[in-house]
């Protein structure tokens, strides 16, 4: 085999594995190798595959399943040029071509003569591998199918020019490595430096189910929607009451243009001074990305807020085409002002400077969205919708009574609140139903 002739594909965070393969497919029949060895090695492999597939959740041939994951998650300059934009001119396919040639003749190899030298009919195993729906722990099930889906579309491939066009196309639609597979990441920083690791399961929430607040939903929806179409856009303040749907508006944000290439960022204040590592890590990647800042304010004493006026406009390095910054707080006003700082008399010398400095952070967010309390009438809008979505068959009269009692004692009026309440009652609906009781 010749894993050490490709060009591109190289660095894989899973090489060894195709490693030990690649040596068994040329060395098992060696006179000069033991049986033993030989088999030993085989059955290390195998196990490797079984625990790849609980680790992904993969499922049907493993050994192809592993070769589409290298391929997908495998970061260089072709499959980074072709995700999102597609298929890419110059002589770098004809690189990617001389890769993929390799790696057919990996996904193409007979393993029936190394099984019965090696007497290792267990290899089967991998070759229609059933998974159980409790086996992945990296993928969801979303990603996971991907990957096994274009594993078994290589098998229909008879070319080796075919596999680099389904491969190209698959990181036109999807990408590559783990920002193509996820919607959403975090930031961490350990002794290696920062990274941006994903976020493995993200709320399913779509913007269809976050009943009223249509102004501002639309008001957010037509920015990102200029953002993902590559015209300008500005960055948002989402700010209001507690509960009222401003973090779960960029949860729906996120899923509902995943397919268009929009990725999401959570970072927390106090690690605002990773931020320009983090914009450098995404800045020349054919995604666009949300810093996504939850429930972002400051005290007078944290002074955190002054990286991010430097990332969002003031620094010397312009801020990407493909970033902005999302933020939501319940203060208009992101860092607290004392009465003290507006007096005549104080330590400050230049007061105005001191209370401008204060109010600066908020006006580098172009687009402020407002998220207020519902009225009683809305808060009622809000609950039977969510009512009728849950299939409660309760009368009206008895379930906006039951949800005005609910409010008074589980802070008052506001989406969040009426969500609360139709999942208690659909918990004791169900009690209700499994005990004989009406539903």
């Amino acid at each position: 085999m010749r894993e050490q002739e490709l060009l591109l594909y190289r660095n894989f965070d899973d090489g060894k594995l195709l490693y030990d393969m690649a040596f068994l497919m040329e060395h098992y029949g060696d006179e000069s190798r033991s049986h033993e060895e030989m088999r030993g090695l085989l059955f290390e492999c195998l196990h490797r595959l079984l625990e790849l597939a609980g680790h992904f959740g993969f499922h049907g041939n493993l050994w192809h399943c592993y070769l589409a994951n290298l391929l997908v998650n495998n970061e260089n300059s072709y499959s980074m040029g072709c995700e999102i934009r597609g298929a890419i001119k110059g002589s770098i396919n004809e690189a990617a071509l001389h890769d993929i040639i390799i790696f057919k003749e990996f996904y193409d190899y007979d393993f029936a003569p190394m099984m019965a030298a090696l007497q290792a009919p267990e290899f089967e195993l991998i070759m229609e591998y059933e998974a159980s729906s409790q086996e992945s722990k990296v993928y969801n099930r979303r990603i996971c199918a991907r990957i096994c889906e274009l594993a078994e579309h290589f098998c229909h491939n008879r070319t080796p020019q075919e596999m680099k066009d389904t491969l190209t196309e698959f990181y036109r639609e999807y990408g590559v490595g783990k920002f193509g597979l996820h919607k959403s990441f975090r930031v961490a920083h350990d002794e290696n430096g920062v990274h941006v690791p994903p976020i493995l399961n993200i709320a399913h929430v779509q913007l269809e189910d976050l009943v009223g607040y249509e102004i501002p939903k639309q008001k957010l929806i037509d920015n990102t929607e200029a953002f993902v179409s590559g015209r300008k856009a500005n960055n948002c303040l989402l700010f209001g009451d507690a509960g009222t749907g401003k973090s779960s508006c960029i949860k729906a944000i996120a899923n509902a243009y995943y397919e268009r290439g929009l990725r999401i960022i959570e970072i927390y204040k106090h690690q605002f001074q990773d931020l320009n590592e983090v914009i450098a890590q995404i800045k020349n990647r054919n995604y666009k990305f949300i810093i996504y800042m939850d429930d972002l304010s400051f005290e007078d004493f944290e002074i955190e807020y002054k990286y991010l006026k430097a990332v969002i406009e003031g620094g010397l390095e312009k801020k990407p085409d493909n970033v902005l910054i999302y933020a939501t707080s319940n203060r208009r006003h992101l860092i607290r002002e004392n009465f003290s700082d507006r007096e005549e008399i104080r330590e400050d010398m230049h007061t105005g400077d001191t209370v401008q400095e204060k109010l600066s952070l908020v006006s580098r967010f172009g687009v402020t969205i407002y998220f207020g309390a519902p009225t009683k009438k809305e808060f009622q809008g809000i609950v039977k919708a969510l009512a009728e979505r849950a299939g409660l068959l309760i009368p009206e009269e008895e379930l906006l009574l039951e949800a005005n009692r609910w409010e008074l004692s589980h802070g008052g009026l506001s989406g969040r609140t009426a969500r609360q309440f139709i999942d208690y009652l659909s918990g004791q609906s169900v009690g209700q139903e499994t005990s004989g009781g009406v539903q």
